[in-house]
């Protein structure tokens, strides 16, 4: 489905008008841009039924005996440093992990709601806290999933016969108070945080007008929340998977289950991909995001890879979930697809961390990233004369093959620069010339 670049017909003003991110946040977008990589941590109370993290929604199960779950959850096989080392294996440079999902139920330390880890279950771990120190440990980078939305409390505005109304604007206010208290706690009681990753502002959206994008038919208060977020820790960035184009105040554009400019998932709700902003798509190790014990639709290891490679080669990054059991135990399925990423990360990671992707946009056989002098060309498939052909010449010292170091022919003219690929190459996964400037 095709979108157009039309502004929504709406007279909200919304975000930070005139946003200009502080130093500190330029510099933080730069690193995660560098980082490329990271995992994904679906993780609540929703575990203990094993259907993932919707399973409340979607089998409408009542608030009044799904918040009795908590009273059960002792995850005690978990572990935060194991966690941080098997994801540190995957070559990850970050972890993304929920604070708080659309469930209302709070995976930490939190004085706004006794609906926490610590008041309502008999485990009484602040899990995130532990998950902090390891990632400082091992030099990972911690952000925050926060819901905003919630489909149990009493001041979230959810019946739309009360919408514009002055209840919903009374009652959204003591909600938001309530948000900004847990931001707040989230963001001083962790140390430092890379970012705070919003969902659920798609559960205020209207039906657009067929060429026109998403209206938004709510105000949320971003600009209090992300003045808020910016003035605790400015090297904290802002992201919100609203399948909206970006708002100001936002650092990271997302883009859930997909590629940037694509939208095969049916998620995204416009074509714009800023050129701004950083970039990420997020997806899943199967098809679930809540751990889900029926789920066996496991990606393979080189499906994997070249959803990183084409992530990287559109200048994005790649947020990959697991979604932990009950026991506090990362899947076993998960962990080895991690490791097994980890190993080809081990060995081609210069070609991914730290580069960009703005040479040239994505072909046929595949994706160009690079770096300083350097530029990868990530060949997926494999052309058909078994030449490689740029469409704009390069002053090459030294063409090779990245794996073996062998030298490769090429050529360049005023118009393009072509690479005659190698008897040996295999695009199985990710055959890779290195080029040198």
């Amino acid at each position: 489905m095709a979108f157009s670049n039309l502004a929504a017909p709406t007279d909200l003003k919304e975000g930070i008008q005139g946003y200009q991110p502080a130093p500190e946040t330029v510099i933080a977008k730069e690193q995660f841009r560098d980082d490329k990589f990271g995992v994904f941590i679906h993780w609540g109370v929703y575990s203990m039924l094993a259907r993932g993290e919707w399973v409340m929604n979607v089998e409408k199960i009542p608030y009044s005996e799904y918040s009795k779950l908590p009273g059960g959850f002792y995850p005690s096989k978990f572990d935060a440093r194991q966690w941080v080392k098997q994801i540190k294996a995957s070559g990850a440079k970050y972890i993304t992990i929920t604070s708080r999902h659309h469930d209302g139920f709070s995976m930490f330390d939190t004085k706004a709601s006794d609906y926490d880890i610590i008041d309502a279950t008999p485990f009484k771990r602040d899990v995130l806290k532990e998950i902090a120190a390891a990632c400082h440990e091992e030099g990972l980078t911690l952000n925050f999933y926060y819901s905003l939305l919630d489909w149990g409390r009493d001041d979230y505005p959810r019946d739309p016969a009360i919408a514009h109304t002055e209840k919903e604007r009374e009652m959204y206010a003591k909600y938001l108070d309530f948000m900004c208290a847990q931001i707040t706690e989230l963001l001083t009681n962790y140390g430092p945080i890379g970012c705070i990753w919003f969902d659920g502002d798609w559960a205020k959206i209207k039906k657009p007008e067929p060429g026109q994008e998403m209206v938004i038919d709510f105000d949320w208060g971003y600009e209090r929340i992300y003045r808020l977020i910016h003035s605790l820790q400015p090297s904290c960035l802002v992201a919100n998977n609203h399948h909206r184009i970006p708002i100001p105040g936002e650092d990271i554009q997302v883009f859930e289950r997909d590629i940037p400019g694509e939208n095969n998932a049916g998620y995204g709700r416009t074509s714009h991909v800023s050129t701004e902003l950083a970039l990420e798509t997020c997806k899943t190790l199967n098809k679930s995001w809540g751990y889900d014990i029926k789920d066996d639709n496991w990606k393979s290891v080189p499906e994997l890879i070249r959803i990183l490679l084409s992530t990287a080669g559109r200048n994005a990054n790649l947020l990959l979930n697991v979604g932990p059991q009950p026991d506090g135990c990362i899947p076993e399925e998960s962990v080895k697809r991690l490791a097994e990423m980890g190993k080809w990360l081990s060995a081609n990671g210069e070609t991914i961390f730290g580069t960009r992707a703005t040479m040239l946009k994505p072909q046929k056989w595949g994706v160009l990233t690079h770096k300083d002098n350097k530029i990868f060309l990530h060949v997926m498939e494999l052309p058909e004369d078994g030449v490689i052909t740029l469409p704009f010449t390069l002053k090459a010292k030294k063409v090779k093959d990245f794996a073996n170091g062998a030298a490769l022919k090429f050529k360049k003219t005023k118009k393009d620069f072509t690479v005659t690929l190698p008897e040996w190459a295999d695009a199985t996964v990710d055959y890779i010339i290195e080029i040198t400037l």
